[in-house]
């Protein structure tokens, strides 16, 4: 039977295809207010400039490519059994190759209900002020805004628990409640941790990899081998 990786991927993973990184240092995402643009209340207030921030997001993924990180994580599933947890709502992993990935955060090329959350479709298109579901409520990213629920975590959380190796990649671990799921695989659990900067040391079960997701999965294959 297959030993199963479970990888957590943030932000840093899809910065090498040219995605930005949503939140700079000083907290601003693409100059705007994370409460303006990432909160209910945001939406609210103001959704027009909510669903034009994602409509950008959005084609901007038709201009980006994924890159040999995320090409590398789908040729492990020859050896292994494989299960990604992303908190990006791209879709560079499933362009990759990868087929099992569970995306926290939500996903861009796909849009809900106002009215109800589990009334979710593909869409490719902007969302314009005056698209409905079929019930005539206004559509939405299909993204999990702060202060929203994250339906995935709980099955994020089972996944953990299965997991074999741990891998970590582009991630500072910070964000809740994605930062704990590094708390529930199996204690002992081998552990790869890969950040150009990372903020912590190797130790016995943890093996931390100073490099760009790029550079830092070749090696992670290596040392698999």
């Amino acid at each position: 039977m297959k030993k199963h990786i479970v990888v957590l991927t943030g932000a840093g993973i899809s910065a090498e295809s040219g995605i930005k990184t949503f939140r700079d240092a000083d907290g601003l995402w693409e100059g705007h207010d994370v409460m303006e643009v990432a909160t209910p209340q945001g939406f609210t207030k103001n959704p027009a400039l909510v669903l034009d921030f994602y409509n950008q997001r959005r084609r901007q993924l038709f201009d980006v490519k994924p890159n040999s990180a995320h090409i590398d994580l789908a040729k492990l599933e020859n050896d292994y059994n494989v299960t990604i947890i992303t908190q990006n709502v791209d879709d560079l992993h499933e362009r990759g190759g990868s087929s099992n990935i569970i995306h926290l955060h939500g996903e861009l090329l796909k849009v809900r209900s106002t009215h109800d959350e589990t009334d979710v479709k593909e869409w490719k298109t902007d969302i314009v002020l005056g698209d409905t579901c079929s019930k005539g409520y206004q559509l939405r990213p299909h993204i999990v805004w702060f202060g929203e629920d994250v339906p995935m975590i709980e099955k994020a959380v089972a996944i953990c628990e299965t997991a074999d190796i741990l891998v970590i990649i582009g991630t500072s671990m910070q964000v809740y409640p994605a930062a704990s799921l590094k708390n529930y695989v199996p204690e002992n659990t081998l552990t790869y941790f890969i950040d150009p900067k990372p903020n912590i040391e190797s130790s016995k079960h943890l093996t931390v990899i100073a490099e760009p997701a790029t550079v830092g999965v070749k090696k992670l294959m290596q040392l698999l081998k």
